[in-house]
């Protein structure tokens, strides 16, 4: 050994941050942080008045730490471990010993405050105290409590052990240490967390009841489906779940209660609980946990669907609609060649019609570009590839839709230019042809009234990139006919989309509730509360979404959400609805997102 060498003597592990940790109220959300802190090596107090709860949280511990053997994910030595790890009690005094004690008892101030103030005369002094809340004032709890730099909240998401994020909140009173240690601990434990001020719904649900409460507003006016409100988020968004059925899931009573707190701090219109809200939850209809919200469910509890009064009739309830062959696409863009490409794949006839004959050749080349991709990857073959090119006919003017059944427009979104257009149809296409339009944000009906048979006229609207994307938004005017509707879902079927309907409002189903949302993400960052890293990661790890709200923004185009913004808040006139400054500026300074190289962030130009 050399002079500054010292024997290896063992030494003892060095203990872990935060090791005991006391989890109070042992619903879903309790049990699923306390199985996170065992499997992670913390011994774990479980605190509930009600001694079933505890049961409860124990056998659902055994059943989850069962199946994670199971998988292999953890072995039974680990397993028993785990288990002994947790243990639980119906008195606070149990957490006599915990470094951190973590709330999750319903959202009622003055139940959690009374909770707070029996912790106080139990706990430790440099114990730390954390609220689950997502609703009330961290701040408020803190000020009523003994120790107010020791409060602080820690959101975790539902379910615990799969979500990744975890919000620390801090009042204006936390000590910085206590945010440290929380903030390390929820890094042990394998999740992402990230650093929001004391305000209701913080990052994650700040953004999210919005939106859950517009969707709740846009069913209650009828004005489309439940399932087709909750279908065309899915698939138009690429979202784990419609917001109907996140508000079963959730609680419709809960996200009432954090409307309600949002709506106090904001006073936005749009956090107002939508009535439909308050009816389902006075009337005991919470969603999952009582069986019924939104839909039924086969029991309290569970999450399997049941028919009721409400779920859709049968296909044929529609009626017959007309026979369509042949379709003609107007335009050359990225859009037009996608929809052409989507019905010559089902096995129409199509005459792409673009504004001279090189540009239709050129449409044409780069539907045949995509094909073969699709045959590169395996998705079809070469000789379905051939049927499908030799499907389509370019042509250089809209004379060449003299037989067709169904015209579909995907021109530039003006409406002079599409009114223009369809008053060339209305000249060229035979009686009887269906004539459709892929605007996202015009009035369909100032189309229709462009020609001399409005009946015939309604709304296709696909998503980029059409041949992936499953949604097609079915736009009925006040006056299409319902053969014309019947026709359009039934040719939806044929190119294997999901046809949603709605009326002829802006935004319809999608754009109408995704651009506020994004709207708010803007605002908060404009107000300073959270960057845009945060928000994004938030909206990925805490609800799900295959992009943030600002990875989002860029890839459409700062330029068209800020258009379709204006139109929103042109047809609905509520304040809460008015674009955010920053978007606007953004647009003004030439800053559109990816297809400029900067938008809320910068990118390598190609």
């Amino acid at each position: 050994m050399g002079p500054h060498s010292t024997p290896d003597l063992p030494t003892e592990a060095a203990p872990l941050p935060l090791a005991t940790v006391a989890v109070v109220g042992l619903g879903t959300m309790g049990t699923g942080i306390a199985e996170v802190l065992t499997r992670a090596g913390r011994e774990v107090i479980g605190i509930d008045t009600d001694e079933t709860a505890a049961r409860h949280a124990v056998a659902a511990l055994e059943a989850a730490t069962a199946h994670a053997v199971r998988r292999e994910r953890i072995t039974e030595r680990e397993r028993q471990d785990a288990l002994a790890r947790f243990r639980t009690f119906t008195d606070l005094q149990a957490a006599a010993d915990a470094d951190l004690v973590i709330e999750v008892v319903p959202e009622d101030y003055e139940l959690k405050r009374q909770v707070f103030a029996e912790l106080d005369a139990v706990v430790r002094p440099d114990t730390i105290l954390a609220t689950g809340t997502n609703a009330l004032s961290v701040t408020r709890l803190a000020a009523d409590s003994q120790r107010p730099e020791r409060v602080l909240g820690v959101h975790f998401f539902n379910p615990a052990p799969a979500m990744k994020l975890v919000e620390v909140v801090s009042s204006v009173l936390t000590a910085p240490t206590a945010v440290a240690a929380v903030t390390q601990l929820a890094r042990d434990l394998g999740k992402d967390p990230i650093a929001v001020g004391d305000r209701p719904g913080f990052v994650a649900d700040g953004l999210l009841f919005g939106y859950l409460n517009q969707a709740a507003a846009m069913y209650e006016s009828r004005y489309a489906t439940r399932e087709d409100i909750d279908a065309a988020m899915r698939l138009g968004c690429g979202l784990p779940m419609g917001p109907l059925a996140l508000l079963d899931l959730i609680g419709v009573d809960t996200a009432r209660t954090v409307l309600e707190a949002m709506y106090a701090d904001s006073q936005d219109r749009l956090h107002a609980p939508a009535p439909i809200l308050g009816q389902l939850a006075e009337a005991g209809l919470t969603g999952r946990k009582s069986g019924r919200g939104f839909y039924t469910y086969e029991a309290p509890g569970s999450g399997t669907v049941v028919p009721d009064a409400e779920s859709p009739a049968a296909a044929d309830a529609l009626g017959t609609g007309r026979t369509v062959a042949s379709v003609g696409v107007a335009g050359s863009g990225t859009m037009a060649s996608g929809i052409a490409e989507v019905f010559a794949k089902a096995g129409f006839k199509v005459v792409l019609a673009a504004r001279s004959p090189e540009k239709a050749e050129k449409a044409k080349a780069r539907i045949a570009k995509s094909l073969g991709r699709s045959v590169d990857k395996g998705r079809m073959t070469a000789e379905a590839r051939d049927a499908a090119l030799a499907a389509i006919t370019p042509a250089g003017s809209l004379d060449a839709f003299g037989d067709v059944d169904l015209a579909v427009e995907a021109v530039a979104e003006d409406l002079a230019v599409k009114q223009e257009l369809f008053r060339t149809l209305d000249k060229v296409c035979k009686p009887g042809a269906v004539l459709a339009t892929t605007t996202s944000s015009l009035p369909v009906v100032a189309c229709a009234r462009a020609t001399s048979r409005p009946q015939d006229v309604i709304g296709m609207h696909f998503f980029n990139p059409a041949p992936a994307m499953k949604l097609v938004e079915v736009v009925r005017t006040v006056l299409t006919a319902d053969d014309v509707h019947a026709t359009v879902r039934a040719v939806c079927a044929k190119v294997r989309k999901h046809p949603v309907d709605c009326g002829d409002r802006a935004g319809f189903i999608v754009n109408a509730l995704l651009f506020p949302y994004l709207n708010n993400a803007i605002k908060m960052v404009e107000q300073h509360y959270a960057t845009l890293d945060d928000i994004d990661a938030a909206m990925k790890l805490g609800g799900g979404y295959p992009m943030g709200p600002f990875e989002l923004l860029d890839v459409v185009g700062l330029d068209v959400s800020l258009a379709i913004e204006k139109v929103l808040h042109a047809e609905f006139r509520d304040p809460g609805l008015a674009p955010a400054p920053l978007l606007e500026h953004l647009v003004a300074a030439g800053c559109l997102g990816r297809k400029t190289g900067r938008g809320f962030r910068e990118y390598a130009r190609r």
